[in-house]
């Protein structure tokens, strides 16, 4: 039997979590075996995420003290429900959670909230399909350094154009 007390701690727990967070991912497991929920958990660690399986009455308490959160969430906590906190990069949990929904057709995502800003199914999605911060960082770079190569062959050609002489 959970105690009026072990509830007020879960709530604090998991009040802190939604605080930490940078991302929150509501999923359903129903039908998931502890393997699978076992596997997925695995997963998720190296990404500096977690998966926690909550009561939907405790959960909505601790959302009361994150409104942006709330109000994105709260709808959603219908059924078996269990939350990924995404700590680190909120993209490679989520690509880490469409890529096992794929494998293991029990797990369906619901509903997520990034920075206070909540996010559908397909935003879900959307989101886990991005590239990596440093695959980004480099096709920015990319494209700066081909404007920027670009801009020095057009002054080599005007220069080779006005002296006669091939530009080195």
């Amino acid at each position: 039997m959970i105690t009026r007390a072990d509830k007020t701690q879960e709530i604090a727990a998991l009040s802190e979590s939604f605080g930490r967070a940078k991302a929150a991912f509501l999923v359903d497991f129903k039908g998931m075996t502890v393997e699978q929920v076992t596997t997925l958990r695995k997963k998720l660690h190296p990404l500096e995420s977690e998966m926690c399986v909550v009561r939907n009455t405790l959960a909505i308490r601790a959302l009361a003290d994150h409104p942006k959160a709330s109000a994105a969430l709260k709808d959603g906590f219908v059924g078996n429900n269990a939350i990924v906190f995404a700590y680190g990069e909120a993209a490679p949990a989520a690509k880490a959670l469409n890529d096992f929904s794929k494998d293991v057709e029990s797990l369906q995502l619901k509903i997520g909230v990034l920075d206070g800003e909540p996010l559908n199914t397909a935003a879900v999605k959307t989101l886990a399909n991005l590239p990596s911060k440093d695959v980004l960082r480099a096709m920015l770079l990319g494209t700066l350094q081909g404007a920027a190569s670009k801009f020095v062959r057009t002054l080599a050609a005007y220069k080779e154009k006005q002296e006669g002489t091939p530009a080195t």
